[in-house]
């Protein structure tokens, strides 16, 4: 029986040690935060306008395109893990595939750079 308990010891430790650091965390925000926000705090944040004004008003088409173009190189990145964890057994047919994606990709990068989708201006 001890053997049994002995084997699930480390399950028991990294419970113990992952509920102490997820307490920790929830815990510090109200240990280290202020009391009393200044009117810098409370402004509008990346967003552009503040946080509780009509649902429907209108704002600019750009963080729009700013957060379908970081889907889509977002996306990019979830495709080269499992490609580069298999890279081995994919052989020469894997490589030239991504690589015919990555560039396909750069190629649609530097559209959107040279039509200054990227800037904010």
């Amino acid at each position: 029986m001890d053997n049994l308990l002995a084997g699930y010891l480390p399950l028991i430790i990294f419970i113990g040690v992952s509920a102490v650091i997820g307490l920790a965390l929830l815990v510090a925000p109200f240990l280290v935060a202020y009391q009393r926000p200044d009117p810098e705090k409370l402004s509008a944040y990346e967003c552009g306008f503040n946080a509780f004004d009509d649902a429907r008003m209108k704002f600019d088409v750009r963080f729009y395109l700013v957060s379908i173009l970081f889907i889509i190189f977002d996306l990019e990145v979830a495709f080269l893990f499992p490609w580069a964890i298999t890279f081995k057994e994919v052989g020469l047919f894997g490589f030239t595939s991504m690589m015919i994606f990555l560039a396909v990709l750069t190629i649609g990068f530097v559209y959107e750079w040279k039509k200054g989708a990227l800037e904010w201006d």
